[in-house]
């Protein structure tokens, strides 16, 4: 079973790529290719479906998105990969728990090919580096496809974290791949993400499928 992947690039603003994987989620069916998007979002805070307004501490300039993805706040901005993650369960035999532990352990994995010791934590849903987050999930699953996915932060300014409570956590303290490892290269990392994710999620292939959304 292959996956279509999109590599859709930098700068999109959110809002048109949440709508599409609504779009996506809600017309596809049993016959329907899994796909993975891989990109870059414009500046910008999306607060979870349990996002608590208390945890938006001065977010400025930039803009605010009440998303339907499980968690609380994120920030998504240029230098950090974004990988949705549009699947059916059901083929892929997976429930959601399993998905999520599918997801973080092909960040672990990505994140030691640079030699960047990373590990997930039960309590806490994400990938960390000793005690700093360098990476955030945040799934819906609706009629048993999944949709939204995962930030990794590569190489950007993490100056925008400090205006929430990342992911609900007063005092969390993010990363980045830049701070770990000698210059990591965007657009390699993130072809290396898809590897992962195509080993950990068991398919057998890839099929580029351009950089439009569907």
């Amino acid at each position: 079973m292959q996956v279509g992947v999109r590599y859709l690039g930098q700068e999109l603003d959110y809002e048109p790529v949440w709508q599409a994987m609504k779009t996506f989620t809600d017309t596809r069916d049993q016959n329907t290719q899994d796909e993975i998007w891989i990109l870059e979002h414009k500046p910008v805070f999306t607060q979870g479906q349990a996002g608590k307004p208390e945890h938006l501490l001065f977010t400025g300039d930039i803009p605010v998105v009440q998303a339907d993805r499980g968690g609380q706040v994120t920030y998504h901005g240029p230098g950090q990969i974004t990988a949705y993650i549009l699947a059916d369960l059901k083929r892929l035999n997976m429930g959601p728990r399993a998905l999520v532990t599918a997801i973080e352990q092909s960040l672990v994995n990505l994140l030691a090919k640079h030699g960047i010791n990373a590990h997930p934590k039960k309590d806490a849903p994400g990938v960390y580096a000793g005690d700093e987050k360098i990476a955030s999930l945040g799934l819906r699953i609706r009629r048993g496809y999944s949709f939204h996915g995962l930030a990794l932060n590569v190489d950007m300014d993490l100056e925008p974290f400090h205006r929430i409570n990342p992911c609900g956590y007063a005092g969390m303290v993010m990363t980045h791949m830049a701070s770990l490892t000698p210059s990591p290269n965007l657009q390699v990392i993130g072809h290396e993400l898809v590897d992962q994710l195509i080993d950990c999620l068991s398919y057998q292939g890839i099929q580029e499928l351009g950089n439009e959304l569907p």
